[in-house]
């Protein structure tokens, strides 16, 4: 992380990703229309190296690249080469949008309250290991809710598990598909909370002066 410069400095940010990348373009938007204007997208990491996500990046002119596990040698490795990677850059803040890989104690308390991430669902709801993707809005269409929506939170050791930044609910609609669904929690849900989180937690750090 690095010194404050100057009054006008911003975060730096990292976003690490895994498939499509609708949150990455969330995150590129807010950027380009200023309501993520205490932050800036700096590098993007995918740990699949087919993931359209990195060619959001490459058109929005950021920084990208994959890095997988089999060529870090596994886990350990792997998260060694994000430290290094994320640390030689001076991110400021990492933003896991849509990241398939669950991180290490060690890896969250080396970026302790600097990782956020959004989960598609009203966290303690549909929470922790093995509630991703479409099995969370399976998950809540088969227990009958009639609202759920979207999280962001700090990311720690325990999936899912930090501490709650920002909520937004969206009703369950009659004759809602986990597809129905998970289109509904982006667009009404994540793709709103998680650029205003990343605003709020940006702009907190450029007060405190851990910014460029």
């Amino acid at each position: 992380m690095s010194d404050a410069l100057n009054a006008n400095a911003k975060a730096k940010i990292a976003v690490l990703v895994s498939g499509g990348g609708t949150n990455l373009q969330a995150l590129i938007d807010a950027e380009k229309s200023g309501i993520l204007k205490s932050g800036t997208i700096r590098l993007v990491i995918s740990n699949r190296k087919d993931a359209y996500a990195l060619e959001r990046a490459a058109k929005a002119g950021i920084e990208a690249f994959a890095l997988t596990k089999k060529s870090c040698g596994g886990q350990e490795g792997f998260e060694r080469r994000l430290i290094e990677e994320i640390d030689s850059r001076g991110i400021d803040l990492i933003i896991l949008a849509g990241f398939m890989s669950i991180l290490s104690e060690d890896f969250t308390r080396h970026f302790d309250h600097r990782i956020i991430n959004v989960h598609p669902a009203l966290i303690p709801s549909f929470c922790g290991k093995g509630f991703y993707g479409l099995l969370v809005h399976e998950a809540a269409l088969e227990k009958g809710v009639k609202v759920t929506g979207a999280t962001v939170h700090f990311v720690n050791e325990i999936p899912d598990g930090g501490e709650i930044i920002m909520q937004k609910a969206v009703e369950v609609k009659e004759g809602d598909t986990p597809e129905t669904l998970q289109r509904r929690v982006m667009e009404e849900a994540e793709w709103i909370i998680l650029p205003a989180s990343a605003e709020k937690i940006c702009a907190e750090m450029c007060q405190k002066g851990r910014s460029v």
